[in-house]
């Protein structure tokens, strides 16, 4: 309970002094992120990362193949052990005799 009274406290604070800072505020914030944005350091770095995606999105269309197609015979592998029959005691049984082993100790 206290920690919501102190949760409300302070939401109500926060609008409080942000209504107090007004639009002109907000229009002062606004145009530095845009400032820094345009910057030619962001923009440098901007254009790298840009690059570097490009290049590596050329590998991607492979890459999800790859990993798709392995997923799927994996997938397969484990839907067909699934179904594989389990032989019933007596099969094994069966099949053991006609080996020439039997399950009876002498």
């Amino acid at each position: 309970m206290r920690g919501k009274l102190l949760f409300i406290a302070g939401a109500a604070v926060g609008y409080v002094l942000g209504a107090r800072a007004g639009r002109e505020r907000y229009d002062q914030i606004k145009a530095a992120a845009a400032q820094a944005w345009q910057s030619p350091s962001v923009q440098k770095q901007v254009h790298a990362v840009e690059d570097f995606v490009s290049e590596k999105v050329g590998e991607f269309p492979e890459t999800a193949y790859i990993t798709v197609k392995k997923l799927v015979v994996q997938a397969n592998r484990r839907r067909r052990e699934a179904r594989a029959p389990y032989p019933s005691p007596a099969a094994e049984a069966a099949i053991r005799a006609g080996d020439g082993r039997s399950d009876t100790s002498s």
